[in-house]
């Protein structure tokens, strides 16, 4: 396959998530991140008819796609994983058995070059997961401050040259304006002075500002509390990152939630009258292996972990 020929979208560690996830063939789940359904075709084949599952996505694309499974036990919402409990409160569901965020890109996202979120293709610098709403990522560029575009890019991409990186966008943008993909592209690569092997100039640029146009990082810290929220006893919680930013929050999150409350020392409290944690690890961070790695490499960053409601 050619690095231009769009892919299949393959879901990572797709047996491992939805048997940590799928521990009641009766039980209400949700998938809040569709994608292309990988991850919920296979949590439906593990249902019984009983079961139920709620799946979200904020794209369009994913939502048509969507409208391929027909099943009775299935429903597709049009919404973002931080609005998770507004959207089960809508549905009428109190609580679920099991909730799955599946934080990275699909192949058709990044392959579909008028979604601009990939300098592999000139196309329109637009990078908005959900495209019927929001700012692009091209009239962020034209409004934002030299200052909040570095933090952006220091903050979300790690990226070392930020500054150069700001600095040349407003030296830009006072000729013309940046709306596509490869004009960025050549910017940041002059801007870059070292090489990372292997690693396009601008990769660290794109992916700072596509989290920061999605909210991507918002959007999982208020997605968290709201699943942990609205686990049944028992209930999973899988969560699989991709860069360690996401995987932070998520490892601090959970980690916070599986520890006992803390108390000063030699107050007169039973241990049993404690406050107890609301979450326990299940297991630990779970990788790829090298066979998925290398049927689907875009796999390789992935680290699933698994949390269950006490």
């Amino acid at each position: 396959m050619s690095e231009d020929a769009p892919r299949v979208h393959l879901s990572v560690l797709l047996q491992e998530a939805v048997s940590a996830l799928v521990v009641r063939p009766d039980g209400v789940y949700v998938d809040a991140t569709f994608g292309r359904g990988g991850h919920s075709r296979e949590i439906l084949a593990r249902l019984s008819v009983l079961g139920r599952l709620l799946a979200l996505d904020r794209d369009p694309a994913a939502i048509a796609a969507g409208r391929l499974i027909v099943d009775p036990r299935f429903t597709l919402i049009h919404a973002a994983f931080g609005e998770i409990g507004a959207v089960l409160d809508r549905e009428g569901v109190a609580q679920v058995d099991g909730v799955l965020l599946d934080l990275g890109m699909s192949s058709p996202q990044l392959d579909d070059a008028e979604r601009g979120f990939s300098f592999r293709h000139d196309a329109p610098l637009d990078m908005r997961m959900d495209t019927s709403r929001g700012e692009t990522a091209a009239e962020w560029l034209e409004r934002a401050s030299q200052q909040e575009m570095e933090r952006v890019i220091k903050d979300y991409g790690e990226e070392r040259f930020a500054h150069a990186i700001a600095e040349a966008v407003v030296a830009l943008r006072g000729e013309r304006r940046i709306s596509t993909t490869r004009q960025l592209a050549a910017l940041v690569e002059k801007a870059v002075r070292t090489r990372e092997p292997g690693k396009h100039p601008a990769t660290r640029s794109f992916q700072a500002i596509r989290i920061h146009i999605n909210q991507e990082l918002e959007e999982l810290s208020l997605a968290l509390p709201q699943c942990t929220a609205r686990l049944n006893p028992g209930g999973r919680l899988v969560v699989i990152s991709f860069h360690s930013l996401e995987d932070r929050i998520v490892k601090r999150f959970l980690r916070l939630q599986a520890q006992p409350v803390g108390l000063p020392a030699r107050l007169p409290v039973r241990a049993a009258d404690l406050p107890q944690p609301s979450l326990r690890l299940v297991g630990k961070a779970v990788f790829p292996g090298e066979e998925e790695v290398r049927i689907n490499p875009r796999a390789r960053s992935a680290v699933m972990r698994v949390a269950e409601r006490l």
